[in-house]
């Protein structure tokens, strides 16, 4: 559907608002408004189409995905010819990583469109990443191929992937103790330990051991993100061991 030439008289100002400030965003004028507006729509808001189908981010957010990594390989493709599938998968992994999704969003600050009845200091930093990819879902859908392909390279590519950092750039904290250990024939484990913190949102509490030696402890809204914490504080505190092996 194309909006008249006379949008912010046939639409109510806060429409007009989001219209200006997604033009500001994407770096041209959107067709179909209401692909933005379902890129920013939490499931909380808890919202039906006329058929009754659930209306939030998710589902174009999955199509976001996709199409960021289709655009990010032919990138990576094309400027290292020398890059074998390995290379050229690990390349793409640091580019389209959770973290590097979230700091995308954050820079956009894409949070201040989400429309949700939770209270945007209770998201964790995921969210900034996950309307993200449904922002690019959204111009897909909109605008085309061309459309979203310029996009990313005007919105990451151009200004985010440099080939030779993102070679030094660590993934997985845990990922590099894991191999060091194994290639050191070193015993480890993750352990939860009881957590006597009053946060009123859950934390887990990580101790990793080396060795039968407790080297580090995290605490996170997650066991995977305090294990990930734990394990790079265990990097760093090896570093100079983990380096020379």
């Amino acid at each position: 559907m194309n909006f008249p030439s006379n949008l912010f008289n046939s639409h109510p100002k806060e429409d007009g608002d989001f219209f200006l400030g997604m033009t500001g965003i994407l770096g041209f004028k959107p067709k179909n408004l209401s692909y933005y507006k379902k890129a920013f729509l939490h499931r909380s808001a808890n919202k039906k189409d006329g058929d009754g189908n659930p209306m939030n981010y998710e589902r174009l957010e999955f199509l976001g995905d996709s199409m960021l990594g289709t655009i990010i390989s032919r990138h990576i493709y094309d400027v290292v010819p020398h890059g074998d599938e390995g290379y050229l998968t690990k390349m793409r992994s640091k580019i389209v990583s959770r973290e590097h999704l979230n700091e995308l969003g954050k820079d956009l600050n894409l949070i201040q469109f989400v429309e949700s009845r939770i209270h945007k200091s209770h998201f964790g930093d995921n969210i900034h990443g996950n309307v993200f990819e449904a922002l690019i879902g959204a111009i897909y859908l909109d605008q085309g191929y061309k459309y979203c392909e310029k996009f990313i390279k005007s919105r990451v590519i151009e200004p985010y992937v440099d080939i030779e950092q993102l070679e030094g750039r660590v993934i997985s904290y845990k990922s590099l103790v894991i191999e060091w250990c194994q290639k050191q024939k070193k015993t480890f484990h993750y352990d939860v330990y009881e957590d006597t913190g009053n946060d009123t949102l859950k934390h887990f509490a990580v101790k990793l051991s080396i060795s039968e030696n407790v080297v580090a402890k995290a605490r996170a809204t997650s066991k995977k993100k305090a294990e990930e914490r734990a394990s790079k504080r265990a990097y760093f505190a090896l570093q100079d061991k983990m380096d020379k092996s």
